[in-house]
């Protein structure tokens, strides 16, 4: 068995997305396992946000598996990592991690992490040989959306001109830096608004952007059809971060309703405790519960106290 890693290129699109949906699909034991996702969608716009961080492996000259790698700054996470079900337990899952690992080295990322699911003792012996440890669950959660639901006030990226979306960026920037040095989410920002896969919400008190929201909305993003996913969200810390949060779940739930989408969805670490409680508060409910492995075992920042949306899937 020969086994090449290289760059994913476009026209490795259609595959790659078949053989994601057909190994998580396999995974979960559902019957037609390729329909797994329906129509939402994690190769394309992956590829699409940051070409030069998708992973291929080819089997024998045959492409075999992909693995999507996400520079946040100077925090990195990996996945899905995914390899057609009839080449499990072959290596080449190893082989992609490996070169993946490469990837994080030469972007300079201080800190990486990955989601997997928590029940899946095989997913993390295969992490642990690049020293990612499980810590704190991470539920992936959501909620009905109240057709009238809020009038939080929230500006819009896809409403500024271009100098306005670079000033815009400078303040979220600022703001997730106060979290945890050099956590900087343009890519999803830039992603969002290029590929219009929904929109990035700013939360202001004043001129200060407060707390920001990067959200995705209906078929072909990551939320799927009649859904608004929270793919990023995050709150400046300080003595009102608690009285934001709520302010910021209640904007993008908002934004939702004015989507006419049914269900908000939205990811918390459970070591971001608070964070966690506030959203089982306001009525969110766990649809999948993941665990969080952080390189050298180190916390990052899911910690209590931090009020950030995310889930690393």
């Amino acid at each position: 068995m020969r086994v090449e890693i290289r760059p994913l290129e476009e026209r490795d699109l259609p595959e790659a997305d078949r053989i994601l949906r057909l190994a998580f699909g396999t995974f979960l034991g559902i019957p037609d396992p390729v329909t797994t996702f329906d129509d939402s969608d994690y190769a394309y716009t992956r590829f699409r946000a940051a070409p030069d961080a998708a992973l291929a492996a080819e089997v024998d000259g045959k492409l075999a598996g992909s693995n999507f790698a996400t520079q946040w700054g100077s925090f990195g996470f990996f996945g899905p990592l995914t390899i057609d079900p009839a080449l499990w337990n072959r290596g080449v899952a190893q082989q992609l991690l490996s070169r993946t690992m490469e990837l994080f080295e030469r972007w300079g990322c201080s800190h990486t992490g990955l989601f997997t699911f928590s029940n899946s003792p095989k997913h993390a012996a295969l992490y642990q040989k690049f020293d990612y440890w499980p810590q704190y669950l991470t539920p992936v959660m959501s909620k009905s959306v109240n057709p009238g639901a809020g009038t939080q006030v929230c500006l819009p990226v896809s409403e500024l001109r271009p100098s306005q979306k670079e000033q815009a960026l400078a303040y979220c920037r600022d703001l997730t830096g106060r979290i945890h040095e050099g956590l900087d989410v343009t890519r999803e920002i830039r992603a969002v608004d290029s590929q219009h896969l929904g929109d990035t919400l700013l939360l202001l008190e004043g001129s200060t952007v407060t707390a920001f929201a990067v959200c995705h909305a209906g078929p072909k993003t990551e939320a799927g059809g009649g859904a608004c996913y929270i793919k990023f969200g995050a709150v400046r810390p300080g003595p009102a971060a608690q009285r934001d949060f709520g302010r910021l779940l209640n904007m993008c739930e908002s934004w939702a309703a004015m989507k006419k989408a049914g269900r908000l969805i939205a990811g918390v670490n459970m070591g971001r405790h608070e964070a966690y409680r506030t959203m089982v508060a306001l009525g969110f409910k766990t649809n999948l519960m993941g665990v969080a492995l952080q390189k050298a075992n180190v916390q990052g920042y899911n910690r209590p106290g931090i009020y950030v949306i995310d889930d690393w899937r």
